[in-house]
């Protein structure tokens, strides 16, 4: 049966999966970069967004996983495109990697705000969902054709799919940083009584990933 996966979101050992003050300039919040060193480095992210080189080990080995499987992707608003609450100024805008970005399949934007599918290099097709978190999984799983559905955050997106009880796997990669404030991930949520249970903890030189079932 097709999951809904988080997959290598990253949260400070303060709880925050972005920093304060969120901009064109900064998409990640002050400090934010700061959390996915772990990641930038290895093998995975290379393939995925560089030139191919990078690190084996641990911290690979937990991105290529979030890779396994997926079919189709679901990510927030501020995934996409700069913070902005309001209808979308500029439809030139076509997200934060270029003009190939790392998803290869269709990728799900939760909005507020219709617009138009935008189609990209490499098998890669943004579709605007304007009527919410389930209708959004409902055609992520379609689109997926039997495969997983990776949810890409951000922070505010993955507790609204926690508190639904949809989330079926999170991989969290905590960064050994603290960003004092910003988006919290866990904050009001009682994990306990949402059915998750941590079944791997898996400490590396850069990060400490854990994995919650429910």
């Amino acid at each position: 049966m097709a999951k809904l996966r988080v997959q290598s979101f990253t949260i400070s050992l303060d709880g925050y999966g972005a920093g304060p003050n969120q901009s064109m300039q900064a998409p990640l919040g002050a400090g934010g970069e700061q959390l996915h060193e772990w990641l930038v480095g290895t093998r995975t992210f290379q393939q995925t967004h560089g030139d191919g080189a990078g690190t084996t080990g641990i911290d690979d080995d937990f991105a290529a996983r979030g890779f396994a499987n997926i079919g189709a992707w679901i990510l927030g608003r501020n995934m996409f495109g700069p913070p902005s609450g309001g209808a979308w100024q500029d439809d030139t805008w076509k997200g934060w990697w270029g003009d190939n970005p790392p998803y290869h399949s269709d990728v799900f934007v939760l909005t507020h705000h219709p617009r138009a599918s935008l189609r990209m290099e490499g098998d890669t097709t943004f579709h605007f969902v304007t009527e919410g978190i389930h209708a959004a999984l409902d055609r992520a799983k379609a689109a997926a054709k039997g495969r997983d559905v990776r949810l890409g955050g951000g922070a505010a997106t993955i507790q609204q799919y926690l508190r639904a009880g949809l989330i079926d796997e999170l991989h969290l990669a905590i960064s050994p940083i603290m960003l004092g404030s910003g988006e919290h991930l866990f904050g009001g949520l009682d994990l306990v009584k949402l059915g998750y249970r941590c079944v791997e903890h898996v400490p590396s030189a850069a990060a400490t990933h854990i994995v919650l079932k429910k």
